[in-house]
């Protein structure tokens, strides 16, 4: 065989490039893409809608929270709960309400599933700073920032980990408060108390449908994804609660 016919059957055409972790992600992100624009198709037509409806609400509520408020650690604490309350809310109705492609879907996703970490955190400021002492509550608050920080970095560079890699970091970051509840039991009324785990028990719940994808009641309108997000609505509205307990005590 000639050489030059030689040379023409081995050439590059013949030995397909090899697969980089960058070209991998981009075919990982265009699968997923295309699977979002199927699932838009099918989602329940509630999705996002409880979340749009409580924003206007919760940002009413904490404004006379903080108006009412003459303790500046009790305002410090009512901010930071309604500015993290507000973007899980904002952003999650956004998210779930609109049809997103591409790039703008792909962060918006990860902030959304961001914010739960950040909406955890946010919970345990109010009630850090106004029960546990000065040292104590600096060390929970590091504690249950840091962990939410951990938890962003994990969404925002592994957006496509199967749930059970992050969902056990939700319930962890949760339960954080067991770290320092003889100190939280001394200092809070039984009402807060009870307050403050039955708001941790709805947010487990939701974390475990979340997970479970189950219950699924009715999936063209209400599906287990709305379960989640009715859990969320309730345990945030117990915290709250909870903190007005405190913030008009």
């Amino acid at each position: 065989m000639p050489l030059s016919l030689r040379s023409a059957d081995t050439g590059s055409s013949h030995y397909p490039r090899p697969v980089t972790r960058r070209s991998s992600e981009r075919v990982l992100d265009d699968v997923s893409d295309r699977l979002q624009s199927r699932v838009e198709d099918i989602k329940p037509k509630l999705r996002g809608w409880l979340h749009l409806a409580t924003a206007p609400l919760a940002f009413f509520s904490f404004i006379v929270m903080l108006v009412l408020a003459d303790d500046p650690e009790a305002r410090a604490g009512a901010a930071v709960f309604m500015v993290s309350s507000l973007a899980l809310f904002v952003v999650s109705a956004v998210y779930h309400t609109g049809t997103w492609r591409g790039s703008v879907m792909q962060t918006l996703k990860r902030v959304d599933h961001s914010n739960i970490f950040i909406m955890i955190a946010g919970s345990y400021t109010p009630f850090s700073l106004l029960l546990l002492n000065g040292r104590h509550a600096a060390i929970m608050l590091s504690l249950v920032w840091g962990g939410a920080l951990l938890g962003v970095l994990f969404k925002v560079f592994w957006l496509h980990a199967p749930r059970w890699n992050y969902v056990p970091l939700y319930l962890l970051l949760g339960w954080a408060a067991v770290l320092y509840w003889p100190e939280f039991a001394e200092a809070a009324p039984t009402s807060v108390l009870v307050l403050m785990v039955v708001g941790g028990g709805l947010y487990t719940l939701g974390a475990l449908v979340y997970g479970f994808k189950r219950p699924d009641p009715f999936p063209r309108w209400f599906g287990f994804h709305e379960v989640f997000h009715a859990l969320t609505i309730a345990a945030f509205i117990v915290h709250y609660i909870g903190v007005s307990l405190l913030v008009y005590g």
